[in-house]
């Protein structure tokens, strides 16, 4: 079963270039550009993980992370420019699983996506 795995990222290059990695990885792919967008993807569709900016347009990550743990347990990353340890523990007390500052490897990414998700479905079974 191939995972969906919604980013959500105003800076249309660092959208592109994960879309393009979690593709090859064997993923599938929503995107979003802004906290509403995203929420309203994530209702429209069956995510599996999501990728969430913390600074976003209309919304912010931490609004559109707390709204979703609302109702799902749906694994989310959030990304900073900043490496803020104010912004990583809110992050995680809010219902975030992981958190990466900005530069961050693609190989590290991969990684924890893998991490989250094999998680998710040990819960699951």
């Amino acid at each position: 079963m191939t995972a969906k795995i919604l980013i959500v990222e105003d800076e249309p290059a660092l959208l592109e270039t994960l879309a393009r990695n979690l593709v090859r990885q064997g993923y599938s792919i929503e995107t979003a550009r802004d906290g509403q967008q995203a929420l309203d993807t994530f209702h429209q569709n069956a995510i599996d993980l999501i990728i969430l900016d913390l600074m976003l347009p209309i919304m912010n990550g931490f609004e559109v992370c707390r709204s979703i743990r609302q109702e799902s347990t749906t694994p989310i990353i959030m990304l900073t420019a900043g490496d803020s340890e104010t912004n990583r523990v809110t992050g995680l007390e809010i219902g975030a699983d992981d958190f990466l500052a900005k530069p961050f490897s693609m190989q590290e990414l991969n990684a924890r996506i893998k991490a989250l998700l094999r998680r998710a479905r040990m819960n699951i079974a």
